[in-house]
């Protein structure tokens, strides 16, 4: 028996965009009357979600894939899972694989909890005899226990993770193949998920490829790891390095313009009060996150919606900063730049390293979303005047508090 469980050599994904030819407003108005666009008005383009990807995965290995949005690791998953087909090479899979790349995946929404297991179970190929011996183990590790017989269509999103992950670990699969559905779940069922799969690696010795925004979980389940950037496999190493490329490639992507039809964000860095450098701030000082937004069009662009996600390494998100939470609109002067500065006194985050996701926004129409878009790292300061902080375990933001004493 091959001791490979994946083998992926020059494989390729591409998909055919259409775009609408500009044309006269009569020629537009009359194309949306029909409710269609005829071939004729249609431009085509070529999008390579996946280009020239080549690697082995061996049998019991846990491996990382990493990297940001829109590199390509969803479309692989897929690929892998036979969702979908790829354009150029090929790919072996040895072994049986359980996939969890989407929310409520495998399941029918009017079976019950209970049914879904069993049609999940006959699927992969297992008796009813050995998908009954598990279904105990797997309600158990779910928590689903109150709902099992009720339709899954209605589960929350967090039950629906919740009882197919237990589904695909427990059902004995050679391969699991796990996307970043996971951070649908509480943190609580997240440790649950990585040790279940570390125990699903090491212990039994099957194969896991796991995709995930969260460094920490990656760097604790998997010991070698893929970096993929514009649909190719720019690192395959041991995850350490994997990481670190990732995180320098969240460096130099800071710089990068992103733009709309109608906006360009131009700029966006962090801002210390103290200029301390390479993007680090302390506990408790002063910063701000400082964006340049460009007008493209001829008209003035009013109440533009500005939003700002924090999240630890993790992938929890810790503050969200927006301007319609004080209806604090923006106005965009047409075809010039607006300073946007976003200030955080006192600075509340707990020492670690950040993600800033940017979400801007026009009529309630999105513009620009870039997730993780920069990083910086907090180090420790002296928040509360005393010199000390809690552990990182113990605290994900610092909050000022007073001490009553009633004699």
């Amino acid at each position: 028996m091959t001791d490979i469980a994946i083998s992926v050599q020059n494989l390729g994904k591409k998909y055919t965009i259409g775009h609408q030819k500009s044309g006269s407003l009569r020629e537009s108005f009359a194309s949306k009357v029909r409710g269609l666009f005829t071939p004729s008005s249609m431009e085509q383009e070529e999008f390579w979600a996946l280009r020239d990807i080549n690697f082995e995965i061996k049998r019991g290995e846990a491996v990382g894939i990493i990297g940001r949005n829109g590199a390509g690791k969803s479309t692989l998953l897929k690929i892998l899972s036979r969702i979908t087909d790829p354009s150029t090479g090929r790919f072996e899979i040895n072994g049986r694989v359980s996939s969890l790349l989407e929310v409520g995946t495998g399941f029918h929404p009017e079976l019950s909890g209970r049914e879904n297991i069993y049609l999940n179970g006959t699927i992969l190929g297992m008796k009813r005899a050995e998908i009954k011996a598990k279904f105990d183990e797997i309600v158990s590790f779910s928590g689903v226990e109150k709902f099992i017989d009720t339709p899954v269509k209605h589960y929350s999103s967090g039950m629906k993770v919740r009882l197919a992950f237990s589904v695909a670990a427990h059902l004995e699969p050679e391969i699991l193949i796990v996307d970043e559905v996971l951070a649908v779940g509480d943190a609580e069922f997240q440790k649950k998920c990585l040790g279940k799969m570390d125990e699903v690696s090491k212990n039994e010795g099957r194969t896991v490829v796991f995709v995930s925004h969260n460094m920490v979980a990656v760097e604790s389940l998997c010991k070698y790891g893929l970096l993929i950037e514009d649909g190719i496999i720019k690192l395959n190493d041991n995850i350490g390095n994997i990481v670190n490329g990732y995180l320098n490639s969240l460096r130099a992507y800071e710089s990068s313009v992103q733009k709309s039809r109608i906006m360009t964000l131009e700029l966006m860095k962090l801002v210390s009060v103290k200029n301390e450098p390479n993007n680090l701030v302390k506990c408790g000082s002063t910063f701000s996150i400082l964006m340049l937004i460009r007008n493209d069009s001829n008209i003035i662009l009013d109440n533009v919606r500005v939003a700002l996600g924090i999240s630890n390494l993790e992938g929890q998100r810790i503050l969200h900063l927006d301007t319609a939470l004080n209806n604090q609109g923006i106005k965009l002067r047409s075809e010039s730049a607006t300073q946007v500065e976003f200030v955080l006194e006192n600075n509340p985050l707990i020492q670690g390293v950040y993600f800033v996701t940017v979400f801007i926004s026009y009529k309630d129409e999105p513009q620009i979303w870039v997730k993780d878009f920069m990083m910086f790292t907090v180090v420790e300061g002296n928040f509360y005047g005393s010199g000390r902080l809690p552990k990182k375990e113990q605290a994900q933001v610092l909050v000022p508090f007073n001490i009553k004493l009633n004699d």
